[in-house]
């Protein structure tokens, strides 16, 4: 047992220094990147004041009254290139993550931050309200410490665990899985939809007009975001959880919430948009929960992108296995092949005319 359980702890450590070594051998090879500005802000947020009144002479550590607390807000950091192009790209991640999200992938590649701003558009990552850097909220809530990695390898579509799927452009290292797992960040405060709107259209007051990317559960709050601020002028979903649509119209099941009036939906059929899906969505029903909640989520944007296009709107949806490309996660921006679907996107960019 000694001699079969050393052997496993060197297996695992040279295929780490494997891993760690490519990893630093396609950093060396990269072109350097040349950013003109860059910087950090908080947008949007709320103030709270506690009842009583604060004496300054009473040591730090004794409660009392009459202070504030600043939070609900979002936290940016953003880079802008040389020869930025016209419209700014702002990054909302999903459910259980923050801005790392866009940053990097399990084995250490470039994420679509840095892809896209190689491409010359400047770049906005937020945390949003009650994640990451933006954790000071004003509502309490409990964070829980339940083991639970093996719920979100599935429902991510990485597999069903222990197994990985088919073809699955994850990579299946045991380093790359644990940098994976590492990147999930709970929730520090309750924190409901229109705070993450309100801190997300006020990012766009500062950022400027740009185009909106999110993914996952950032997917609702992003249509939100779009009918509130005039500077989203463009919308491009990964994966999104839930869908919004006019009152009157919304289907059964739907995540999104409920309807908006037809005035404030219409502002999202002035915008082009694109929804991207990855693969392993069945097209019938199973017997795995995860697979069909996506088989479902896939079926409500169909339907919601026929709504909105009835309206007058410019909605694609991209099932990428349909367009050749397969094997693809939950996390589209951060699989093996993401380069790929970045210039897949790329390619919506310019035909929508939106990488000048």
């Amino acid at each position: 047992m000694k001699g079969k359980t050393s052997n496993y702890f060197s297996a695992v450590c040279l295929l780490t220094f494997c891993c760690t070594t490519l990893w630093a051998q396609e950093k060396r090879n990269q072109k350097p990147l040349i950013i003109a500005a860059q910087g950090t802000f908080s947008a949007g947020g709320t103030v709270v004041k506690s009842d009583g009144l604060f004496d300054a002479l009473k040591p730090w550590n004794v409660q009392q009254g009459g202070q504030t607390r600043h939070g609900d807000h979002a936290d940016v950091f953003y880079q802008i290139p040389q020869k930025a192009k016209q419209y700014s790209m702002v990054f909302l991640h999903g459910y259980g993550q923050t801005r790392r999200s866009w940053q990097t992938t399990a084995d250490g590649r470039e994420g679509f931050y840095d892809l896209f701003l190689r491409k010359n558009f400047g770049v906005y990552l937020v945390d949003q309200p009650g994640r990451g850097e933006a954790g000071q909220t004003t509502k309490p809530g409990q964070i829980a410490a339940v083991p639970d990695d093996q719920i979100w390898f599935t429902q991510f579509r990485i597999g069903l665990y222990p197994a990985f799927n088919d073809g699955v452009q994850f990579p299946k290292d045991s380093l790359s899985l644990d940098r994976f797992f590492r990147m999930m960040s709970p929730n520090t405060g309750t924190v409901d939809e229109s705070t993450i709107v309100n801190a997300m259209s006020a990012v766009f007051d500062q950022s400027g007009d740009g185009i909106l990317f999110t993914h996952s559960a950032g997917g609702a709050p992003g249509w939100k975001t779009a009918v509130k601020n005039h500077h989203v002028k463009a919308i491009i979903a990964i994966e999104p959880g839930g869908f919004v649509f006019p009152e009157g119209e919304v289907p059964e099941g739907n995540r999104g919430g409920k309807g908006l009036p037809l005035n404030e939906f219409m502002k999202l059929t002035k915008i082009p948009i694109v929804v991207y899906f990855g693969d392993f969505i069945p097209k019938d029903e199973t017997n795995a929960a995860s697979l069909n909640f996506w088989r479902n989520v896939l079926a409500t944007g169909r339907q919601w992108a026929k709504v909105v296009n009835a309206h007058g709107g410019d909605v694609t949806i991209v099932h990428l296995p349909e367009i050749g490309i397969k094997g693809n996660t939950h996390f589209i921006m951060s699989d093996l092949n993401n380069t790929e679907v970045a210039d897949v996107i790329t390619k919506w960019l310019k035909e929508k005319k939106l990488d000048k």
